[in-house]
């Protein structure tokens, strides 16, 4: 797979590197492995426990290296473009601050997640408690060797710094603490990881079940991005909150309250020195969103997806993100509140519109079926009239 990956980026920088200047091998593929070889939700939904996710990361690893490697010797020279990898993550609090087992706990929440693939591409290897807790647990399961596949001296060599930037995901935060009861289950990624994941029931629920408002989680993540892989370029390429389920569609107050917190705590994570290049909200229009289809819904635009054509209709959030974008920050309370009035003004003509998009589909049918058929029909009538009128005369 490694191997047919590389062609693949090959064929897709041979064909696109004149236009394209920034590259991401692998989008997210923490959740490809977890998801598609642990759980079994993603394709091609296996179940191999404490197995399958560590293998297809270790080749996933080896194919981001591999094309990184391909670009950099044949067509770095002449597109001088960037190749990284996006990773999601979100952050892990220590639920207790003073506890010792609770900041471990929050770190090794951290390893599993972004260092994972991180430490691999920037320190040669996977996290040291990776390697220890696994190989642990592998060995009081009876195993003779780790769950967790080995790079060899060459392929840790090859990996080390093969990213020219660091892409990162991230939408939340999670408390963390020590689990400190045995579980009952055989080998997997939840029992390796030997924590507990909580939320603060004071958060504000946003659409999805997991999805909570914590701005100041991404402050901390992008401070451990910062000093953990010696203060990379970091593009944010995915964050944002999906639609609330019993609000007005386009009236999405707090998708801009959402994007307020987290892009004001973007700007402070600068000021304290992280290097980010850029930021991109998720996402642009309602998409398909993982297994969930098209019932998760992220986008700035809402796609009416009932509707042949698929109309696009601007969600409140739409003018108050290009105002931000616009300003490039948030220039006064004042201003910022201005805008956030005029987007619900906005939202408001546009429910309209919506509310009216089952009558314009009516009207869209008559046009392009009734009045056809009615018309085929006047004709058709026509000529059998005109031809039993010629049979009479004759």
């Amino acid at each position: 797979m490694v191997n047919y990956f590389s062609d693949y980026a090959d064929l897709c920088f041979e064909a696109f590197g004149d236009r394209v200047k920034h590259w991401i091998t692998f989008s997210d593929p923490r959740t490809m492995a977890e998801k598609g070889f642990e759980t079994g939700h993603h394709a091609p939904g296996l179940q191999l426990h404490g197995t399958g996710l560590y293998r297809a990361a270790h080749h996933i690893i080896k194919a981001h290296a591999q094309a990184w490697h391909s670009y950099n010797s044949t067509w770095r020279a002449k597109q001088r473009g960037l190749v990284g990898i996006s990773l999601n993550c979100d952050w892990g609090e220590p639920v207790d601050i003073s506890s010792p087992k609770d900041i471990e706990a929050a770190e090794r929440y951290l390893q599993f997640c972004l260092g994972w693939f991180a430490n691999p591409i920037y320190a040669g290897d996977y996290p040291q408690v990776m390697k220890e807790r696994i190989g642990k647990k592998s060995v009081e399961q009876g195993l003779d060797m780790s769950r967790l596949p080995v790079f060899s001296l060459q392929e840790k060599s090859y990996i080390k710094g093969t990213s020219d930037f660091l892409g990162l995901g991230h939408f939340t935060t999670r408390y963390i603490t020590e689990r400190n009861y045995p579980s009952r289950q055989g080998p997997s990624y939840q029992n390796d990881r030997d924590l507990v994941e909580l939320v603060d029931p004071n958060w504000p629920d946003l659409g999805s079940k997991w999805l909570y408002s914590v701005p100041w989680g991404f402050r901390r993540l992008l401070h451990f991005a910062q000093t953990q892989y010696g203060n990379p370029p970091i593009y944010v390429t995915e964050n944002g909150a999906s639609q609330k389920l019993h609000c007005t569609q386009l009236c999405d107050e707090w998708r801009i309250q959402y994007l307020k917190g987290y892009i004001n705590e973007m700007l402070k994570a600068i000021k304290d020195g992280a290097n980010i290049k850029g930021y991109t909200s998720w996402s642009l229009l309602d998409k398909f969103e993982w297994e969930k289809g098209y019932s998760d819904r992220y986008g700035f635009y809402y796609v009416e997806f009932n509707n042949r054509n698929k109309p696009r209709y601007p969600k409140a959030s739409v003018q108050y993100y290009e105002k931000i974008i616009t300003a490039n920050g948030f220039p006064n309370p004042r201003e910022v509140e201005s805008w956030y009035l005029k987007a619900l003004e906005t939202c408001s003509i546009n429910n309209q519109m919506l509310a009216a998009e089952p009558l314009l589909s009516h009207m869209q049918m008559v046009t392009e079926i009734v009045v056809p058929t009615v018309c085929t029909l006047c004709v058709l009538i026509s000529a059998v009239l005109l031809m039993l009128l010629l049979r009479s005369q004759s």
